[in-house]
């Protein structure tokens, strides 16, 4: 889990940068947690570009909790100075608890008001038990616990409904040859209708736009981790008709082609 970079375009830039996966008490809210630290040098930053998860994201950092809708293309952060975050990738599930209309935060950060969450989480990540400056990981252990305790104590009961988005998004991110709507449907004997429905209520994206990030982050990944495979022969392992396709659909969500994209990270896999 914490070795996986997809999704990040360029992982040898990365801050110190772990995942955790969810414990069962909240698998049904969280796909996983993710804790980046940093320490920039005064005068520099450093630029954080991902092809994001789609889906929304709650965060601790700083002095505030965000929420994060589901975003349309690739971002970017810039990092300055000293600072960590707190993260949980939410699944289609828990983000009924933040919105009721996750549609209208694409591309959004909000800021919520949850001291309690912001206070057990930054406690976490600010001590050092016995003076010891050096227990990194076992801090970073302690903020998702408290993370998970906060989640717990909302005592979410997710509906059917809820589960179905949950199960629709599992299947679009895990199965590679998914690639239109009526393949997800018909693996959940529900309609296509119904796919859009539940999409909208509990992602914010439409389930042909799930398809197409989720293609993209693997059309990425295999393009940086396998600098001699040819950019063809991924285009068409990856449901594209041919490499021209796959190269519009990078120019227009990424702003970049699978070529370009490949020389800019050297051909270095992370």
């Amino acid at each position: 889990m914490e070795g996986s970079f997809k999704g990040i375009l360029y992982p040898a830039r990365l801050p110190t940068f772990h995942r955790f996966p969810a414990p069962a008490s909240v698998a049904h809210l969280v796909q996983w947690f993710w804790i980046p630290e940093w320490n920039i040098e005064p005068g520099r930053s450093s630029r954080q570009h991902v092809i994001a998860y789609p889906t929304s994201n709650l965060v601790v950092q700083g002095d505030a909790v965000e929420f994060s809708g589901p975003t349309t293309r690739a971002a970017y952060r810039d990092l300055t100075g000293q600072g960590w975050a707190v993260g949980a990738l939410l699944r289609p599930a828990a983000v009924p608890l933040f919105t009721d209309h996750p549609a209208a935060l694409r591309d959004q950060e909000v800021v919520l008001p949850l001291p309690g969450l912001l206070t057990a989480v930054s406690a976490a990540m600010t001590a050092t038990p016995g003076g010891n400056t050096h227990d990194d990981g076992a801090r970073r252990e302690r903020a998702v616990e408290a993370f998970v305790a906060w989640l717990i104590s909302l005592e979410c009961v997710a509906s059917e409904e809820a589960l179905l988005a949950n199960r629709m998004m599992d299947i679009i991110a895990s199965e590679p040859d998914v690639f239109l709507i009526e393949d997800v449907a018909s693996r959940l004997a529900v309609s296509p209708r119904t796919l859009q429905r539940i999409a909208g209520k509990y992602v914010g994206l439409s389930p042909s736009a799930l398809i197409r990030r989720r293609r993209l982050q693997d059309a990425a990944e295999l393009a940086r981790s396998n600098p001699t495979a040819d950019l063809a022969a991924i285009a068409v392992e990856l449901g594209y008709s041919d490499h021209a396709h796959l190269s519009n659909d990078f120019r227009k969500y990424l702003g970049f082609t699978p070529s370009s994209y490949r020389r800019s990270v050297g051909g270095n896999p992370g």
